[in-house]
């Protein structure tokens, strides 16, 4: 698995807790990937999008018929968040292939936004299904 992720955070850009929020101000969509369970226990991460794994890709592929309303085009930037910052990685690697070359992640994931003093909400979370 160690080769596996390698290979994924080839070319990727790892943001760190300062780089994402300042991707938020910019407008970059952030993506809480985390399930509700990891959400209900640790937190939210305020501004962020929550879309469930199993179909990120249809929902932020511009031509899809799933997609949301941000998805705008191939050149939105995008960090997808985890709770430490490793599934992030295959997650923006497949958005990459998908064609949405801005994708990137939070290296460390929700678990270094908490720890490095960033914001930490309790609801409602924005979920997209």
């Amino acid at each position: 698995m160690d080769s596996v992720l390698a290979g994924a955070r080839v070319g990727l850009t790892r943001y760190d807790p300062a780089g994402t929020a300042a991707a938020l101000d910019r407008g970059a969509l952030v993506v809480d990937t985390r399930t509700e369970t990891q959400r209900a226990e640790q937190g939210e991460l305020p501004g962020a999008l929550v879309i469930d794994r199993t179909v990120l890709e249809w929902r932020l592929d511009p031509t899809s018929g799933s997609r949301i309303p941000e998805a705008t085009g191939w050149d939105v930037e995008v960090v997808v968040v985890c709770h430490e910052g490793y599934s992030s990685s295959l997650a923006a690697a497949s958005l990459r292939a998908v064609g949405l070359h801005r994708a990137g992640d939070l290296a460390g994931g929700f678990a270094a936004w908490r720890d490095a003093g960033f914001p930490v909400g309790r609801g409602p979370a924005d979920v997209r299904r």
